[in-house]
Parts: C-alpha cells; sequence; structure tokens
C-alpha cells in the first residue's frame, strides 16, 4: 500500500519542520512549500539544515497559483501553515498580512476543490478569543470586555466585570464567540471560517486548531513576531533584559511544538474530526514574568532581571488559557511536555546558536520594532 503524502504550507518553518518530522516518523511521505522569507530564514533563502532530509521542499509563495497547483499533484492531505503572522507585524503590514493570510488561503481553497483531498487541517491561533472567559465571585462565567484605553493609561490591568467586580480568569473553550481586538486575530479567524466554510460546501473534512502560544527549537531569533519565548531569548542572548508589559502578571498558556505537531497528527488521523474546531494548548497557565526568569535561568543570565515597564500595548489581552477537553475528548490530545522539559531543550538549542551570524543586532532589531 502506497505511504500517504501530506503537504505542509509554510513547511519549513518552526512549526511546520517539527510537523515534518512527525510525519515522517509515522511513514508518511511529506511535501513543503514554503516562500523562505528572510525573516525567518536570513537573506539567503536557502533551504533550513533542520529540515530533514526526505521532505520534498518547493520553494513557492501560497498566493502563487501556479505554485500552489504544483504542490498538491498526487497529495493526499494538506495542513494550511503558511500565514502572515504576529500582532506586531500585522499592524505595522497590513496589505501583506491580509494578502497572505486571506488571498493565499483563498489560492489554497480554489486548487484543494480542483484537486480535492482527504483532509484539510488548518492553522489558527487562540488570539481570536481575544480575552478570555472569567469567573465573578458569585461563580457566575462572564465574557470580559476589552479593557477600555483609559483603564490603560491608569496602569489598571485586570478586566472588570459588568458591575466592575473582580474578575477570576479560567481556561476558554472553543465555544467563546471570538473577539478580535488585533488585526492579527482578525485575519485568522477569516481564515480559519473560510476552510470551514469551502470545506463543507465541497465535502472536503476540513479543522481548524487553535494554537495556544507555541514555543521550542527552530524559532526564528532575528523575527520580532517570533513568539514570546523567542523574543525573551533573542534579548537575553544579547546581553539584554527581557522587556514586559503592565506588570507582567499576565497570564499565557505555553505549549510546546511537540505536544502541538502532535495534535495536528492526532487530527489527520481522526476519523471525526472534519468540520469542527479545537484548541491546542498546555491547559495551563503562567505568568509573563515567570517565563520570562525562568528562561534567563535557563540560558545563564539569572542576573538580567525582567524589565517591568508599566507600559501596555493596545489590543494585548489580559489572560488567555485554553481549555483543551475536546481536544483530549475527540483526538485523544494532550500535553504532555512540560515547561521544565521543554524549555531545558530550547536552552540546549540556543546555546548552539549562539556564534551563529543570525544572532548580530537582534536587540537594535527588537528595539526598533517595539
Amino acid at each position: 500500500m502506497a505511504r500517504k503524502r501530506v503537504l505542509i504550507t509554510g513547511g519549513a518553518g518552526f512549526i511546520g519542520s517539527h510537523l515534518a518530522d512527525e510525519l515522517l516518523a509515522r511513514g508518511y511521505r511529506v511535501r513543503a512549500l514554503d516562500s523562505l522569507i528572510p525573516q525567518v530564514h536570513g537573506d539567503a533563502r536557502s533551504r533550513p539544515g533542520y529540515l530533514a532530509a526526505d521532505v520534498e521542499l518547493i520553494r513557492g509563495d501560497v498566493r502563487d497559483r501556479r505554485a500552489v497547483e504544483r504542490a498538491l499533484k498526487r497529495v493526499d492531505a494538506v495542513f494550511h501553515l503558511a500565514a502572515g503572522v504576529g500582532a506586531g507585524r500585522s499592524i505595522q503590514d497590513i496589505a501583506h498580512c491580509s494578502s497572505v493570510n486571506d488571498f493565499g488561503t483563498a489560492v489554497l481553497l480554489e486548487a484543494v476543490v480542483r484537486k480535492p483531498v482527504e483532509k484539510l487541517v488548518v492553522a489558527s491561533s487562540t488570539s481570536v478569543y481575544g480575552e478570555g472567559l472569567y469567573r465573578t465571585p458569585e461563580g457566575r462565567i462572564v465574557e470580559a470586555e476589552e479593557r477600555p484605553l483609559s483603564q490603560l493609561q491608569a496602569g489598571r490591568w485586570e478586566p472588570c466585570g459588568p458591575e466592575g467586580e473582580p474578575l477570576e480568569p479560567i481556561p476558554t473553550p472553543e465555544t467563546k464567540s471570538p473577539s478580535l481586538g488585533s488585526i492579527s486575530a482578525l485575519v485568522k479567524h477569516h481564515q480559519e471560517r473560510l476552510c470551514l466554510m469551502v470545506g463543507r460546501a465541497h465535502a472536503i473534512p476540513t479543522v481548524a486548531l487553535r494554537f495556544s502560544n507555541v514555543y521550542g527549537p527552530r524559532q526564528a531569533l532575528g523575527n520580532p513576531d517570533g513568539g514570546m519565548l523567542a523574543t525573551f531569548a533573542s534579548r537575553l542572548l544579547a546581553g539584554n533584559a527581557p522587556i514586559i508589559f503592565e506588570d507582567g502578571l499576565q497570564q499565557r498558556d505555553l505549549v510546546n511544538v511537540h505536544d502541538v505537531v502532535r495534535a495536528c497528527r492526532l487530527t489527520l488521523e481522526s476519523a471525526v474530526a472534519g468540520g469542527r474546531v479545537f484548541n491546542v494548548g498546555s491547559g495551563s497557565s503562567m505568568t509573563v514574568r515567570a517565563a520570562a526568569a525562568q528562561m534567563a535561568e535557563a540560558l545563564g543570565r539569572r542576573e538580567l532581571r525582567p524589565q517591568i515597564t508599566g507600559q501596555y500595548r493596545e489590543g494585548d489581552v489580559r489572560h488567555s488559557v485554553a481549555d483543551t477537553t475536546l481536544a483530549a475528548k475527540a483526538l485523544g490530545y494532550e500535553a504532555r511536555v512540560s515547561f521544565t522539559e521543554g524549555l531545558l531543550e530550547l536552552a540546549e538549542w540556543l546555546a548552539r546558536q549562539r556564534d551563529r551570524h543570525e544572532l548580530a543586532g537582534i536587540g537594535a532589531r527588537l528595539e526598533a520594532r517595539g
């Protein structure tokens, strides 16, 4: 029986390359479509050394119809990871991010309709929820409103209930209404809905996976939108303290890339996932301040204490933790990599990057991007 071939758009990137490893280990054939953007792959835009040799790489943009049609030849399933991501970049490069996410997805979907596949999985983000769910002192579950600018200017960081009462953050399930407070969240939500609608209309089993804050080896250190831990690590390796907004007590769900790609593979192999949306996270929370401190300790830079600025960024949420109950029931997914274990692997990988050319000037680039 012939091995199934899987296409990963954005397959030479951080998550895509790890997904390729996961699929190859399970006997799949893997093809990657990737434009090898300089922010991730450097100015040379050459095949990354970490990409498995067995991966067939097609260099091309997901917005290029010919490249997409070529990549889809004799493909059984597609993981759509290619995207213009990052809240920072999306607010500066609105046209680019909208084009890659919206037009690129539309080009892919038109090609998939002409050459249907057994399954299409699109990468989304828990950022589509905006603020997570909260519990009032009386035990009621409420959706917090976006914090008004006047509250942020006053340095009052915690969301309040309808009557101004304090709220306790709780894990957010897929049933929560979207609250699209950033351009990156807006285009991610549009991308997932577009895929699910077309998949349903053309009887193509389609699944949207909403990733939490993914971390692990191969993150693009020179890219300011490469993720919270990657940004902290970049500054620490350059001899600078991590910069933290607000008071650093905002909570985030940090999920290891190995758990994320296992969730992707389970989705591919599931007979009941089609047409559904699943959270993929660790299911637990950590304050940004604690994450930065642990990153500094792991890199041996304990003396570089996080710099708490007391400043804010519009569109940032206060707390975000994914409820992964649905993925556990439907896919058999659970996070297995502890933060301590995952951070140790990341620190060991980072130690091997210290002397690499791309680390030069990281601090300056981060400062320039705010």
